[in-house]
C-alpha cells in the first residue's frame, strides 16, 4: 500500500502544503496529504498552521499515533481545522477524530481510496467544509450543485460504463403505504423486492405522503419505516445517469427530493431503520429528530466509489449529527458502520428491536 505525501505540523506552519493538486492536464493528481500530529503544539505554530490549513485545496488528514487520554486544546483545535484526524485506540477524542488500530496503515488506505476517485474525494471535502456553516436549504443546494458537476465527470462515466445498461425499474404495488391513526401517521417504504431503493417512484410517493403533515398540523407524530429486509438500500442504481440533463437533475434532487421536507418536519418525525441502510437510506433519516435502529443495522455511504458524493442530503444531515470529519471517513472508505458505533457517534439515537413502529417522541 502506497503512503500519502506527509508533512509535519512545523512544515505545515511554514507553508509546505503541496501546491495545486491539478496536473498539466487539469486532473487531480494528489487528492490527499497526511499531517503528522504530536500532542503538544505551541500557540505560535498552531496559528501559522491554521492559516495554511484554511487555504488548502486537497484533503488534509491528521495522523496521531501515540496519544493517550484527552488531547490538548491546541491539538483539538488543529484537528478540527483538518478534514479528518486518525487517532490510536488509546486517545480520548471528539468527533474530529476516528480511532483506528493503526493510524499509519489506515491513512494509506484512505489515500488509496482518494486516488481511485480523486475528483469526487476533493469535491467531497470542499462540500463538507462549505455546508458546515450554511442553513440547511442553502447547504442542500451546494451539495446538489457539486453532485451535478460530478455527474458530468470522468469518474462517474467510468462507473456507469462498468455497470452496463440496466432495465427501467417497474412498479409493483404502492411504493409507499400510509396509515393514519388520530394524531399519528405511519409511513412505510414498500418496495421490499428492491430493498426500498430510493428511486423516482419511492421518492415521489414519500414526498406526497410527507405533504400531509406539512399541511395538517393535527398530525403530531410521524413514524417512517420500511418493509422487507432493509429500510432502504439507497438510490435505485437502475436510474443512475438517466436524468435528461444536469440542471434538471439538480432541480429534481432539491425541489422534488425528500431531504428538505424531512428537515422541515424533523421535530415530529421518528425514523425506525433496520438491515442495510445505504446512501439515501441514512442520509434522509439523519434529518429526523429521532432515529432508532434495530440491532444488526449497518450504515454505508458508497457514492465516492461511484465518482460522486452523497446526493440525498448526506453532506448536510449526517455532519449535523456526527461532524464533517467522521462523515468524510464514512464516505471516503465506503465501509459499513454497525449500530453500536453509529450510536456511539450520535448517528442514531437508540438501538431497539424492530418490533413495530412507535410514536415519535413516545415511550
Amino acid at each position: 500500500m502506497v503512503d500519502p505525501p506527509r508533512i509535519s505540523v512545523a512544515e505545515l506552519a511554514d507553508g509546505s502544503v503541496l501546491p495545486t493538486p491539478l496536473d498539466a492536464a487539469g486532473q487531480v493528481s494528489e487528492p490527499l496529504q497526511a499531517v503528522d500530529l504530536a500532542d503538544g503544539i505551541d500557540a505560535a505554530t498552531l496559528e501559522r498552521a491554521l492559516v495554511h490549513i484554511h487555504a488548502r485545496d486537497r484533503l488534509l488528514v491528521g495522523v496521531l499515533r501515540n496519544a493517550v487520554g484527552p488531547l490538548s486544546p491546541e491539538t483539538v483545535q488543529l484537528a478540527r481545522a483538518l478534514d479528518l484526524t486518525l487517532a490510536g485506540p488509546s486517545a480520548v477524542a471528539g468527533p474530529e477524530c476516528v480511532k483506528v488500530a493503526d493510524p499509519d496503515r489506515h491513512v494509506a488506505s484512505l489515500y488509496a481510496a482518494a486516488r481511485r476517485n480523486p475528483q469526487a474525494s476533493v469535491v467531497l471535502g470542499s462540500v463538507l467544509r462549505m455546508t458546515e456553516s450554511l442553513p440547511v436549504p442553502a447547504a442542500l443546494d451546494a451539495e446538489s450543485f457539486a453532485y451535478s458537476t460530478l455527474l458530468g465527470g470522468a469518474e462517474f462515466r467510468r462507473w456507469l460504463t462498468a455497470r452496463g445498461p440496466r432495465p427501467e425499474p417497474t412498479l409493483v404495488g404502492d411504493p409507499v403505504l400510509i396509515d393514519r391513526d388520530q394524531d399519528r401517521l405511519l409511513i412505510t417504504l414498500n418496495r421490499p423486492e428492491r430493498r426500498n431503493a430510493y428511486g423516482r417512484q419511492v421518492r415521489d410517493a414519500l414526498v406526497e405522503a410527507l405533504r400531509l403533515p406539512l399541511l395538517d398540523d393535527t398530525v403530531e407524530r410521524i413514524v417512517l419505516t420500511g418493509a422487507g429486509p432493509s429500510f432502504c438500500s439507497g438510490g435505485d442504481l437502475d436510474e443512475f445517469g438517466t436524468a435528461p440533463d444536469l440542471a434538471t437533475a439538480h432541480l429534481l434532487r432539491t425541489r422534488a427530493g425528500a431531504g428538505r421536507i424531512v428537515h422541515e418536519l424533523a421535530a415530529r418525525i421518528e425514523v425506525r431503520v433496520h438491515g442495510g441502510c445505504v446512501g439515501a437510506g441514512i442520509e434522509l433519516p439523519a434529518f429526523a429528530r429521532t432515529l432508532v435502529a434495530a440491532p444488526g443495522t449497518t450504515f454505508r455511504l458508497p457514492e465516492v466509489g461511484m465518482g460522486l458524493i452523497p446526493g440525498a442530503g448526506g453532506t448536510v444531515s449526517i455532519p449535523r449529527r456526527i461532524g464533517r470529519w467522521r462523515t468524510l471517513h464514512l464516505a471516503l472508505t465506503g465501509a459499513a458502520v454497525d449500530a453500536l458505533t453509529a450510536l456511539e457517534w450520535g448517528l442514531i439515537d437508540e438501538v431497539a428491536p424492530a418490533d413495530g413502529a412507535r410514536p415519535a417522541g413516545g415511550s
